[in-house]
């Protein structure tokens, strides 16, 4: 079994000083000085060893790397096991607002109030989306630190965090939607993208040989993101492959796009090259939309990815249950879906409450 460590008196300029010796679990003696009193010399010597006992202990020497350091690797890491545009946004957290601020700083020198500190002042100068990611690429090197034994716990954990507040989402009626394709240089992407609820990266990877036209199906096999201005083609956003109906209107829409394409070309734009995401401003979308609001003043101001709401929205108007719009979608669960999605539902509440009424009134109708 280890002996204890030893404590020791030394004599500086400053006045009198503690210096505690100890055996590490590995025979290598170790060393610490600098203690103002006896007492708290004992207490860490104490530390040390129920550390040893339990099996816990780390090597202060471990934790002298810098945070940049531990950083390549993590990054590395995330690249080889995450999607492009996630580990995009990852990259450029790193390089915008962790390295700056702890980049060059020692891992064991980190403490929680520096990190606390450090995220209060970047919540007074960006948005809670920013200072959540920027948090969690800091956390999370210094997880693998405290896993490998380099530091005893993590001080970027346990902070409190900005709130992100949900936008207020536009869904579009049936009619709406009508108007917007009328006005759109791919009215057929519109449709798609506003009645099956699929991602924009999801749509324009659709092949000829996804569509199954007997029983109105489209199987989403891929999603093709666009990152730094290059496409790059993967599983979709949970890794999951699905199928997704169509109604029957759509099928003279669907029937013109697939015409004249071999299997293996792409449903969407020119059958060999994945369509480009219209700009925000000056692209097609943008364009049919300033158009019908040309039309219809109340016609909100929306996105491609804000079709996707309006399927959804569309979905539990006509009925479908919370399981049914999950599986549309591709949600990982049905709580993601009603994190999302919970005020379409509050109809629901109105739809049990007459059926109860219904209930109650003709069981006691038919009560001698």
């Amino acid at each position: 079994m280890l002996e204890m460590g030893s404590i020791h008196n030394y004599n500086t300029v400053h006045g009198q000083r503690h210096l505690v010796r100890y055996r590490k679990p590995d025979g290598a003696h170790a060393a610490r000085r600098g203690f103002l009193s006896r007492a708290d010399a004992v207490e860490y010597l104490a530390l040390i060893d129920t550390a040893i006992a339990r099996g816990t202990y780390v090597d202060p020497t471990t934790g002298r790397v810098t945070v940049e350091e531990l950083a390549t690797d993590w990054l590395a890491f995330q690249a080889a096991v995450l999607k492009p545009s996630t580990v995009h946004g990852l990259n450029s957290a790193w390089r915008v607002h962790v390295a700056p601020a702890w980049g060059h700083v020692r891992i064991d020198e980190i403490l929680h109030g520096h990190v606390r500190a450090w995220i209060t002042e970047l919540a007074a100068a960006t948005g809670p989306s920013t200072v959540i990611r920027a948090h969690g690429v800091l956390a999370g090197i210094l997880d693998v630190a405290v896993r490998d034994r380099r530091l005893a716990d993590n001080p970027a954990r346990g902070i409190r965090l900005p709130r992100k507040t949900p936008a207020r989402r536009p869904y579009l009626a049936d009619e709406q939607v009508e108007l917007l394709a009328g006005h759109a240089r791919h009215p057929a992407l519109v449709y798609t993208l506003a009645y099956t609820g699929l991602r924009w990266g999801e749509a324009i990877a659709l092949r000829v040989r996804d569509v199954d036209r007997h029983r109105r199906r489209l199987h989403v096999q891929e999603n093709a993101v666009t990152v730094n201005g290059r496409i790059h083609v993967g599983s979709p956003k949970t890794h999951r492959t699905r199928s997704v109906a169509y109604p029957s209107f759509l099928v003279s829409q669907i029937d013109a796009v697939v015409v004249g394409k071999l299997p293996d070309m792409l449903l969407f734009g020119t059958g060999r090259e994945y369509l480009p995401r219209p700009s925000s401003q000056a692209g097609w979308f943008a364009s049919a939309v300033r158009h019908a609001q040309t039309e219809d003043p109340a016609f909100p101001r929306v996105t491609p990815h804000d079709l996707r709401h309006t399927a959804a929205a569309l979905a539990i108007r006509a009925g479908a249950n919370v399981k049914a719009v999950q599986r549309m979608l591709g949600h990982a669960s049905a709580v993601m879906t009603l994190d999302t999605y919970a005020h379409l539902f509050e109809d629901d509440l109105d739809t049990i409450a007459h059926a109860m009424n219904h209930a109650h009134a003709e069981s006691t109708r038919s009560t001698p």
